[in-house]
């Protein structure tokens, strides 16, 4: 169980205050608002708009109202359309990292990069982001100064306006995964009236100069760093938002912006947090691994994670997130590996491929040395030639739903403890060091970063350090490989190197292929799914689709 100030978070959470809202900003996605309550009727006081607040941060790690069960989108399977479960697919299953057993509909399409619009599983994350997108422009609305001005006690009004930042936040994240997985798309903000129309199409660099403002904006309106509630975010979030989107400018806009990339990932730096540099003293768990265990929320981890995505085994519950993370990745007929992962049910899906565990294997030549790289191994091949064969593909034991000392948390509900980290300060550290090895940061302060994360990952051991000649743009797209994967950066950062369609960089399957194939650049986006151009004629498909 996570402590007091999560409790209260946890709590809102699982509130139905915003259930009655009108969330729909669109009339082209599958979603299935409620109107038991109006927004009179919940946006009466602080409290209140705290509650709507959580089901905002809520919309990230929850599906629905009634628990695993039930979700706010229809036409995809409950479990399946949690945001960070299809956000996390797309990122990883299309990339090297990441392979999936399982043949629902849609699924093998992830890895195989064969998908096209009519594809349930890229329809049900589009439908996903823009109902978070919907449901932070409706609270945005309802928190303008005047209502907030009305509502809520002088001495709180701070408060409000602060809600309100947090709110612009999540809807930018929300926004900035549009432009990364499908370029362009539907826009509409808090400025544009509920059920007033279709919503206008915009392009990528609409979409991008947007989210730049919003980001830019909100480096000084949110809570300054570390001093909010744990799980609620601060300007160091919106600079570690802004040092991502200015990593991808030259993807998403076709102008390079690694100096503001370095920048804003510097001001995260700077901002007070720490790796997490001390093992566990009860336990055989490296710094690196308690960054991903049931009690990440506290020191020494959370001083490194800038934004978690809470979970919670008793009251945090939907068959994605870590849940999934850490289930799918498990065997379901392996004792053992369910002990190592917390007594987490194995449900047989997630692998590796040969790819990620030779980043491990060539950068020490003993896969033992450096902690990132924990692989399961027993009854499991390194070779897949069958992609539904889950005993093909090793293992990946990042995300473990044990605590500090080893006790896991997974039994008797089998759900995941783990909190997600959307930012932490290594990224940043990498981002910074990017930016270096391109001409536009400092390459004795980005040297300086990456061999404080070396040491880490290698427990200090002689020869973990790298020299300035050995720090190149390919060996930091390796060493993001070994510090992130599984993060969810994977599939930006073949796009920016140019290997993720290309036939210069290979993996097992990728291409539908066992030896791997280049594939159409196409690719490189996912489709506005076919329905939706169906019902808005406004909007344009992306080339190739």
């Amino acid at each position: 169980m996570k402590k007091a100030v999560y409790r209260g978070l946890t709590a809102l959470f699982l509130s139905t205050a915003l259930f009655g809202l009108s969330t729909s900003c669109t009339k082209d996605l599958d979603q299935t608002p409620k109107y038991e309550l109006t927004p009179d009727k919940v946006f009466v006081n602080l409290a209140g708009y705290k509650q709507v607040l959580a089901k905002l941060y809520g919309g990230f790690a929850l599906t629905g109202p009634s628990g695993p069960g039930s979700g706010d989108i229809v036409g995809i399977d409950a479990g399946t359309s949690d945001y960070i479960r299809q956000w996390w697919s797309a990122a990883e299953l299309t990339t090297d990292e990441a392979v999936i057993a399982w043949n629902d509909p849609g699924v093998q399409e992830w890895h195989r990069m064969n998908w096209d619009a009519t594809n349930p599983l890229t329809r049900g994350l589009y439908s996903r982001l823009y109902y978070e997108i919907a449901i932070c422009n409706e609270f945005i609305r309802e928190a303008t100064d005047d209502k907030l001005s009305s509502r809520v006690a002088g001495s709180e009004l701070a408060q409000g306006k602060l809600f309100r930042a947090e709110a612009r936040f999540l809807r930018a994240v929300a926004y900035s995964h549009v432009i990364d997985l499908y370029g362009n798309g539907p826009f509409v903000t808090d400025k544009d009236a509920v059920g007033a129309g279709l919503p206008p199409y915009a392009t990528r660099q609409a979409l991008y100069n947007f989210v730049e403002s919003e980001l830019l904006a909100l480096t000084t309106e949110l809570a300054p760093a570390r001093s909010n509630e744990y799980g609620r975010v601060d300007q160091a979030a919106a600079s570690g938002m802004l040092a991502r989107l200015y990593l991808n400018a030259n993807v998403y806009t076709g102008t390079p912006q690694y100096a503001k990339a370095a920048e804003y990932a510097k001001k995260v730096v700077d901002a007070g947090y720490t790796l997490s540099t001390t093992p566990s003293a009860s336990a055989p768990i490296s710094a690196y691994g308690r960054l991903f265990l049931a009690d990440n929320n506290m020191a020494p981890a959370s001083n490194e994670i800038i934004w978690p995505v809470i979970f919670d085994v008793n009251s945090v519950q939907s068959y994605g997130g870590t849940t999934f993370i850490v289930n799918g990745s498990t065997s379901g007929s392996d004792a053992n590996w369910q002990r190592i992962v917390g007594q987490s049910t194995g449900w047989g899906g997630l692998r590796t491929t040969r790819a990620l565990f030779d980043k491990f294997f060539l950068a020490g030549g003993d896969t033992t040395r450096d902690r990132r790289g924990r692989f399961y191994t027993r009854n499991q091949s390194l070779e897949i030639n069958d992609l539904s064969q889950f005993t093909q593909g090793l293992g990946v034991l990042k995300f473990r739903n044990v605590n500090s000392a080893g006790v896991g948390q997974g039994a008797p509900l089998n759900f995941s403890s783990v909190d997600f980290p959307m930012l932490r300060l290594a990224d940043m550290m990498l981002i910074y060091a990017e930016a270096a090895t391109r001409g536009s940061a400092d390459r004795a302060t980005a040297l300086g970063y990456v061999n404080q994360i070396r040491a880490r990952a290698f427990n200090n051991a002689a020869g973990s350090a790298i020299t300035d000649a050995q720090m190149t743009s390919d060996f930091i797209l390796d060493e993001r490989a070994r510090e992130l994967h599984w993060e969810g950066t994977r599939r930006s950062d073949l796009i920016r190197y140019n290997r993720f369609v290309e036939s210069a960089y290979l993996w097992p399957w990728k291409g539908g292929v066992a030896a791997g194939q280049g594939v159409d650049a196409k690719f490189k986006l996912f489709p506005i799914p076919a329905a939706d151009l169906t019902a808005n004629p406004s909007l344009k498909q992306n080339p190739g689709y």
